[in-house]
């Protein structure tokens, strides 16, 4: 495949590696090129930017939580297809469903949003971080990032990381406190069967996952979850599930 031209053509020219100066990646090492324009966003301004655009159409300027999986940038691999194109720092904003990237960990810097192409991932701690459509238990159709955590021979296994926005309130009298805007954070997990051209989530209990398996594979699940004493709501379990399905 034809390397993508740079998009920093200045501070991003030549290869990159994990090594760091004052915060911005440093030359050699690497095996990315840089991403071509054509793959960012526009502009998505910083965290502050944010608060002030919720505090302005709330009238709260108080916050509990955050939008962000993480509030810090972290360094991370990130491909076009199944080719390295740059290591770069980014940050998850789970509310909106948007991957912010910038080319140092400076606060300064104004991050850029990565286009949401299913074509591009980023490798998170060995963990595939992509754009996927899939189906929620409500059965709706959704577009947003899935974690790679299985990739099996029959299923494969991710986990969302959602962020539900509420409005506080103002102080009604000086006897009822002001509540602050609120973001609550929500684990969910999808499932994909090989074959199936769609992606579905998986409720956390042990008779829903029995639900999704048919014949002698139920059976031989519900054998096995009694025997080794797993609930699937515990993320470790789940994934011991999962790989003994695709065993």
């Amino acid at each position: 495949m034809k390397k993508l031209t740079l998009l920093f053509s200045v501070c991003l020219i030549g290869h990159f590696s994990i090594a760091q100066t004052a915060g911005q990646l440093s030359a050699g090492g690497g095996s990315g090129t840089g991403f071509s324009q054509s793959l960012i966003n526009q502009v998505a301004g910083n965290m502050t930017d944010q608060y002030d655009r919720l505090s302005k159409s709330t009238g709260i300027t108080d916050f509990s939580g955050s939008p962000y999986a993480s509030d810090n940038f972290a360094i991370a691999s990130i491909y076009y297809k199944e080719e390295l194109q740059d290591r770069l720092y980014y940050r998850y904003n789970a509310l909106n469903e948007e991957i912010e990237i910038k080319k140092t960990a400076l606060p300064e810097e104004t991050p850029q949003r990565l286009l949401a192409d299913k074509a591009i991932h980023i490798d998170v701690s060995g963990k595939k971080l992509g754009f996927k459509t899939f189906i929620d238990r409500k059965n709706n159709t959704l577009n947003g990032y899935l974690t790679e955590l299985i990739n099996g021979k029959e299923y494969d296994l991710y986990r969302r990381t959602r962020v539900k926005f509420t409005e506080g309130q103002k102080a009604q009298n000086s006897f009822v406190m002001a509540v602050p805007n609120r973001f609550t954070h929500f684990i969910e997990y999808y499932y994909q069967k090989k074959g199936v051209d769609r992606i579905d989530e998986i409720e956390q209990n042990n008779g829903a996952l029995l639900k999704i398996l048919d014949g002698d594979k139920k059976a031989t699940m519900k054998s096995f979850l009694k025997e080794n004493s797993l609930n699937i709501k515990d993320e470790a379990d789940l994934i011991k599930v999962f790989e003994f399905l695709n065993q």
